[in-house]
């Protein structure tokens, strides 16, 4: 990964840093403003308590892109179908069902290779129009 690369993020990327008070977070990138080098970050988790579910500011350097999930068995599935429902995404809901349709047409063991990788936050995206 080239050094450029290392800081570029998007829209629904999982991502671990700190905040300038030094506090722990994990969440996904919200906004990205690449001319000041910050990235806005809705906080899921936080050893501070009082971060969790709000949104902040974060200098690219303090965070780090966190690897793509890989899913590949019914149950994770049929939660990811559950959250795609609950958050009215067609697409994503398609998406899903098809993987789903394919894994139960074929019950061998799944491998990396054909699990579903999961790199983006579609509940990121819930504000846009569909």
């Amino acid at each position: 990964m080239m050094m450029a690369d290392k800081y570029r993020f998007e829209t629904g990327d999982w991502v671990q840093g700190r905040s300038r008070d030094g506090e722990l977070i994990h969440g996904y990138v919200e906004n990205v403003d690449s001319n000041e080098g910050i990235v806005k970050v809705n906080v899921v988790d936080s050893d501070n308590e009082k971060a969790i579910g709000k949104s902040i500011w974060i200098v690219n350097r303090w965070t780090k892109k966190l690897p793509d999930l890989i899913i590949s068995n019914e149950s994770e599935l049929l939660t990811l179908i559950d959250l795609a429902l609950l958050s009215k995404d067609e697409q994503w809901f398609m998406e899903l069902s098809a993987k789903l349709a394919s894994i139960k047409k074929k019950p061998e063991v799944q491998t990396k290779e054909s699990g579903l990788r999961i790199s983006r936050n579609r509940i990121s995206n819930l504000g846009e129009k569909r």
